[in-house]
């Protein structure tokens, strides 16, 4: 196998290589988004709680079924689902820009638990005595909510993140681009399997990657 990779390289090592940028790139900007949108969402579940910052049960059961409703549809049921919206955002529904949509999309209700997850884990006496000082709820969140829970929220963006890395690869399926596009179109549809096993291998590579840096940051931040 070492020897027929090293005699088709040359046609096989810029595919792989335009198939990494590509799923690094959906990646990336959709964990921006995600990140972006997910995190006052979680914020807002945790806030909007009976006895918490924010008590609006109303509020926080018309958004915890949202965040329900979005977890549970299939990331592949997702993307035909909202075609049209993606059409509407970057003109086309198809190649790496156009699944950047279904992918935020679908991770921002993922980490917007994650958060809320994150924030619960903070001690009250922690807020107690940040009221006690009297300090507003937005001072709460900015300054006592969101520095506490840095390292969990680090973690759960990590965990994300991985998620978002196995969406680029389905997004492949209906034309997404990435390493997914590459296994499915030069892989299986081909019979290649060095490609079909390249492609595992380097989704494995960018997942260990970016898990040990989202550990490492974690790490770090938990012990300032």
């Amino acid at each position: 196998m070492l020897t027929e990779l090293a005699e088709r390289w040359d046609e096989l090592g810029p595919l792989l290589f335009d198939g990494t940028y590509a799923t690094l790139y959906m990646v990336g900007w959709s964990t921006l988004f995600t990140a972006l949108f997910g995190l006052p969402l979680g914020v807002l579940l945790y806030a909007t709680e009976r006895g918490r910052l924010l008590p609006a049960p109303w509020l926080r059961a018309v958004l915890g079924a949202i965040v329900n409703i979005g977890r549970s549809v299939p990331f592949i049921v997702l993307m035909v689902a909202v075609l049209t919206f993606t059409r509407f955002i970057t003109g086309t529904t198809i190649g790496p820009t156009a699944a950047i949509v279904p992918l935020t999309l679908g991770a921002i209700p993922f980490y917007a638990r994650l958060v809320e997850t994150s924030l619960r884990e903070v001690g009250r006496d922690v807020i107690e005595a940040a009221e006690a000082m009297g300090a507003g709820r937005g001072t709460i969140v900015a300054k006592v909510l969101l520095p506490e829970a840095l390292p969990g929220l680090i973690a759960g963006l990590t965990v994300t993140v991985v998620a978002l890395v196995s969406y680029s690869a389905m997004a492949g399926a209906i034309g997404g681009g990435g390493l997914g596009d590459v296994a499915i179109r030069f892989g299986y549809q081909r019979f290649d399997e060095l490609v079909l096993l390249l492609c595992v291998v380097l989704l494995v590579v960018v997942v260990q990657l970016l898990q040990s840096l989202g550990d490492l940051a974690a790490r770090r931040l938990s012990h300032r």
